[in-house]
């Protein structure tokens, strides 16, 4: 398959990523707005929940964010009262507070909802094998 649209942009991976990304972030945020978040906060959240302590720094690194958006991310959720911050000694752990633990589910109701969405149009395996690539080329390029 290839370019077959008038569009002169079409072979550009900056163009066809950032259009992919406006089309998914689009259906992420209708899927997520049951939870009143943002997808990267229900990210976040979903991160720390399943790991209790969890530092900044791996949050980073499981979210591809840089750490000074993670913790900029930490401060909204912890300000909302979603999440507490605990200094041990040199290192910063974050922890869920219950109002996180008590939407966790809806969350990844909404995640796997969105899971759903793509898949019903892209198809099951397509949607793997794209989001396989994807991931995969953004490892590569991040190097």
């Amino acid at each position: 398959m290839g370019c077959e649209t008038d569009n002169q942009y079409c072979n550009c991976l900056y163009y066809s990523a950032n259009a992919l990304a406006r089309i998914i972030t689009k259906m992420a945020e209708e899927e997520f707005a049951v939870v009143q978040l943002a997808p990267s906060y229900a990210f976040l959240l979903m991160a720390v929940n399943g790991k209790p302590g969890i530092q900044p720094m791996e949050i980073s690194k499981i979210m591809m964010l840089t750490p000074s958006t993670v913790t900029r991310l930490i401060e909204k959720m912890e300000f909302k009262g979603y999440l507490e911050r605990k200094i041990i000694g040199k290192f910063t752990e974050v922890h869920p507070t219950k109002k996180s633990i008590s939407i966790n589910g809806d969350i990844k109701k909404a995640w796997q909802n969105l899971l759903t969405h793509y898949e019903r149009v892209l198809g099951k395996d397509e949607s793997k094998k794209l989001t396989t690539e994807i991931f995969e080329a953004a490892l590569k390029l991040q190097e």
